[in-house]
């Protein structure tokens, strides 16, 4: 497919069926200005959806591979506006083309945040997920997030390689990893998800970029070595210090520590569930910054994770952690080296069934030296309090996510009161 024709196609994504005159001056030497594509192209590289390439050239004519046209379609839908009639229409005809490549889009998130501590938040985000089938044991996957902060010029999307970005927008490559499943074997390589296994992410839901060895059938351990990525920390706590969306006010968004990690737990289906961990970071620049200690060179946290499933609709989950290496002084008054997680769990939502919904309750205390980048979206490091939680499916494919967290902040020696509203559209293709 011709460029010239993508960039008409995207351009009424952007900006529907309004005539406007551009402003922005064409970056691309090789568009000649009389050229009928011309007004499109350089408004789609203002906007961030197009870039060419870095000799400063369009190259119009060239074929592109469906895969960069997935690149440009999701861009350009992250955007929003325009003809929605026209935006459904060309989302079904793309999306046919993408399952056929193996590439779908997985979810269409809309959050909203509501702190008392930190400012209001609004950003929308946009996955796709390709899936590629190598041979009978291997698969390769990815994880491309555009996101757009509805209030700020700058924005959060948990950490990755940049493809494009303008002030208010950025779509990065989170994850790309393949994958070998065997018999009792399964072994991630690349920039891979991981979820600590035996507490449910209290300490660890960040791309570590690395490999990952898992042995075992009912009883299981799990390897895992690289570099962690701590930017989920900045998003979803780190109350009081770190604004998200400032990087300035925030020395270690996006920061990186080695990661070496050890989990030993049964089966997930199993009734009771249970675990035990071993989680080191390593990283001096980084965590002396963090912890504002400058003889801080690493973290060595141990998890223990219980879970019991009374019936097939109720499910208690416990989770503790505990920070070895950290000294007692003043920035340990509040026993930041601890953290802990009780939660009560009713039913589940399934996207694929219409009406279902589930709601739990919690009580966590996630002293901020014992989580390193922890899963919960309401509440954050240094935060101890309740958590009320409601995930409901009002039409097929469609789930609302509703959190709302209450309790106190202690990161600093003196406890203010915290509280936060988050909201969760999942929009599923």
């Amino acid at each position: 497919m011709k460029k010239s024709i993508v960039s008409a196609l995207t351009t009424a994504l952007v900006l529907g069926a309004a005539s406007t005159t551009f402003a922005a001056a064409n970056p691309f030497e090789d568009v000649p200005a009389d050229h009928w594509a011309y007004d499109a192209i350089a408004q789609l590289a203002a906007d961030g959806v197009i870039e060419g390439y870095g000799d400063g050239t369009y190259r119009g004519d060239q074929e592109i591979t469906r895969y960069e046209m997935a690149q440009m379609i999701a861009r350009a839908m992250a955007k929003g506006g325009g003809d929605k009639a026209l935006i459904d229409k060309l989302a079904a005809e793309f999306a046919d083309e993408l399952n056929n490549l193996g590439v779908r889009v997985a979810a269409l998130e809309h959050h909203k945040e509501v702190n008392p501590i930190q400012s209001n938040a609004q950003y929308v985000t946009l996955r796709l997920e390709p899936e590629m089938t190598i041979n009978k044991n291997w698969t390769a996957h990815a994880r491309l997030d555009y996101s757009t902060d509805m209030n700020s010029a700058k924005n959060s999307t948990g950490g990755g390689n940049r493809i494009a970005e303008d002030a208010d927008d950025e779509f990065v490559m989170d994850r790309v990893w393949v994958q070998g499943d065997y018999k009792n074997l399964q072994i991630l390589l690349g920039k891979l998800p991981y979820v600590s296994f035996i507490d449910n992410g209290m300490v660890l839901d960040a791309p570590v970029a690395g490999g990952q060895l898992t042995i075992g059938n009912k009883v299981k351990v799990t390897l895992t070595g690289g570099r962690a990525n701590g930017e989920n920390a900045g998003r979803n706590g780190w109350p009081a210090r770190l604004d998200p969306f400032d990087s300035e006010s925030d020395p270690i968004s996006g920061a990186t520590a080695s990661y070496q990690g050890i989990e030993l737990y049964n089966d997930r289906e199993d009734k009771i569930t249970w675990g035990v961990g071993y989680h080191h970071f390593s990283n001096k620049a980084v965590l002396s910054q963090r912890y504002e200690d400058d003889d801080k060179e690493a973290m060595n946290i141990w998890d223990f994770g219980l879970g019991w499933k009374m019936t097939d609709s109720l499910a208690l989950n416990g989770s503790y952690a505990w920070n070895t290496s950290t000294k007692d002084n003043a920035q340990t008054e509040h026993d930041s080296k601890h953290a802990w997680s009780v939660e009560l769990d009713y039913k589940g939502a399934d996207p694929a069934d219409k009406g279902s919904w589930g709601a739990f309750v919690a009580y966590r205390n996630l002293g901020y030296e014992a989580v390193w980048a922890p899963t919960y979206d309401a509440m954050g490091p240094g935060q101890h309090g309740v958590t009320l939680g409601l995930d409901f499916v009002p039409m097929k494919n469609f789930q609302a996510t509703f959190k709302y967290f209450i309790g106190k902040d202690k990161t600093y020696n003196e406890e203010d009161d915290a509280s936060k509203f988050f909201t969760e559209l999942n929009f599923f293709f």
